[in-house]
């Protein structure tokens, strides 16, 4: 069933921060990151300002605008400023010191498949690179040009492909554009009684296109964790051609082409549709909270239950520092949250077999939070959407505060779980002089394994935030890497996890990987640095 393909443009519709997390009016205001601070010994005594755009320092625009394709393009401050860094701790703080000197040359805004393929004709033969950017809230310094080696660069902004094309209603799949952002996704789904059901925590300033270039994690904490999951075709653009896959439930014709295009982080080609499998809307859900006085215990009962069949849709298990963050639980201990959905009948009986679970490993109930105000899971989730809000103002603060992801399996996680908060726990220690915070939650399991999902917060020293940042995050790499972890379980690769992934990928995969950037993209032109070397022809 074809749609209206008449929609409001991001830029126009969705005003988001130059500088740090999400919405501009959700940043914290200078009394609560000051109130913030007091809870982090060693912390700045004033919160840092945020300099207007127009006091920034940009460099000057080094090519020109292509005469054919200048509609397209933009080469205003506010553009260039939004589009130079993604949203990690390092980005955060550079903003905040005004060091845009990473800017991007030109700024583009193409509507659809055939300007993109213009843009990256034109920029091919123009030496430009090209950094796709879907709403740039890449952790990893995935939208950050970092090579050197070509005559400008060119980050090209995919909020104009923002539309839900058809709906096959019969397969519960729809032909969506890649620069939809999550809320609007949904709003065009609702309407038909279906949703995609992915909901990432950077889900209202995240695209279609970048979960799908990140394989991106989602809602699901069991079963469909990953936006791979839910993909029947992709429609990928590069500089020699627009590769579409056949769109089926399954195959087994050689290796998959979207699987080559999936997690490519925009270095192969530009995602611009996808056909996706969707669900009916949920109509029935619970959700429940178990405390544990010892986290081995919960280790163990989360390990019972992603291993029961039971797939509960939210699995997250809060160690007790996680707990106390989140305002979920104040007397050490460790929190389950659970949750249970379905669109066709009740799951009442599911939830208490899977508390009857937990029980067995002494588990206790856990709600209401300890603040009052609701359950102890309504509390996680207010934090949870609210806490990149909470990392900018901490920021503002000279305050470390940043996380890190990975995945091992079940053998592993209760070694890796202590080697991290020995060993990153020395590390913060030696750089920032403090012992800081170091917390964890799981926010996928598998049958096999686990997500570990890290939080550290210590003082930083204004000026050196970022190389106490980076001090930290080799150290976390290094510890990952020891103990058999991956690098990334769902934030991606980007430029800061390169270290770590060029040592846990296989060298002939590497080959293949190489081979494959060369018969793509022959001048070297898109994103950069990203997933292997920067080459330029």
């Amino acid at each position: 069933m074809p749609m209206d393909t008449t929609s409001t443009s991001r830029r126009a519709g969705h005003a988001r921060s130059w500088w740090g997390w999400g919405s501009p009016e959700r940043a914290l205001p200078d009394a609560e990151c000051l109130a913030l601070a007091q809870l982090v010994p060693g912390a700045a005594h004033a919160p840092r300002p945020v300099p207007p755009i127009a006091s920034l320092d940009l460099p000057p625009a080094r090519i020109p605008m292509s005469p054919t394709l200048a509609h397209l393009m933009s080469a205003a401050p506010a553009d260039r400023a939004a589009h130079t860094y993604g949203k990690a701790f390092r980005d955060v703080v550079r903003a905040l010191d005004g060091d845009l000197s990473a800017a991007p040359d030109l700024v583009a805004f193409p509507q659809d498949g055939r300007d993109v393929a213009d843009l990256l004709d034109w920029a091919s033969g123009a030496g430009v690179a090209v950094v796709p950017y879907g709403a740039g809230s890449s952790v990893v310094g995935g939208v950050e040009y970092r090579a050197g080696l070509h005559a400008g660069v060119l980050s090209m902004d995919l909020s104009g492909l923002n539309r839900v094309l058809e709906i096959d209603r019969v397969s519960r799949a729809a032909r969506i554009q890649a620069g939809v952002l999550g809320p609007d996704l949904e709003a065009q789904l609702r309407p038909h009684g279906l949703t995609l059901r992915h909901f990432p925590q950077s889900f209202e300033f995240s695209t279609l296109g970048g979960w799908l270039a990140t394989r991106a994690g989602g809602h699901y904490a069991t079963l469909h964790t990953h936006i791979d999951d839910l993909v029947e075709s992709l429609n990928v653009v590069t500089p020699v051609g627009v590769s579409r896959s056949l769109r089926l439930p399954a195959s087994g014709a050689g290796p998959s082409p979207d699987r080559l295009f999936l997690g490519s982080e925009g270095a192969l080609g530009v995602i611009t549709e996808a056909w996706m499998r969707l669900q009916d809307r949920p109509l029935h859900k619970v959700s429940a909270s178990v405390a544990f006085t010892g986290f081995p215990a919960a280790v163990e009962a989360l390990r019972a239950i992603a291993q029961s069949g039971l797939h509960p849709a939210n699995c997250r298990l809060l160690d007790p520092g996680e707990a106390a963050l989140s305002g979920v639980a104040r007397g050490g201990e460790s929190v389950l949250v659970l949750g249970v959905e379905s669109a066709h009948g009740p799951v009442d009986g599911r939830l208490a077999e899977l508390v009857a679970l937990a029980r067995d490993h002494g588990g206790s109930p856990a709600d209401p939070a300890p603040d009052g105000g609701g359950s102890a899971a309504d509390a996680w989730r207010s934090a949870f959407l609210r806490m990149p809000y909470v990392r900018d103002g901490l920021a503002r603060m000279s305050v470390i505060s940043e996380t890190f992801e990975t995945a091992c399996t079940w053998d592993r996680v209760p070694e890796l779980y202590e080697a991290v908060r020995r060993e990153v726990g020395a590390a913060v220690h030696r750089v920032t002089g403090s012992p800081g915070l170091i917390n964890c939650r799981f926010t996928h399991v598998y049958p096999d394994g686990a997500a570990p999902y890290f939080t550290v917060v210590a003082p930083g020293r204004p000026g050196q935030e970022v190389a106490m940042w980076d001090e930290i995050k080799s150290a976390a790499t290094e510890t990952l890497g020891e103990h058999g972890a991956t690098v990334t379980h769902h934030h991606a690769v980007g430029r800061d996890h390169r270290p770590g992934y060029d040592r846990q990928r296989p060298e002939p995969f590497a080959l293949v990987l190489h081979a494959a950037k060369r018969a793509l993209d022959p001048a070297g032109i898109l994103n950069p640095g990203v997933l292997i070397d920067a080459t330029a022809s």
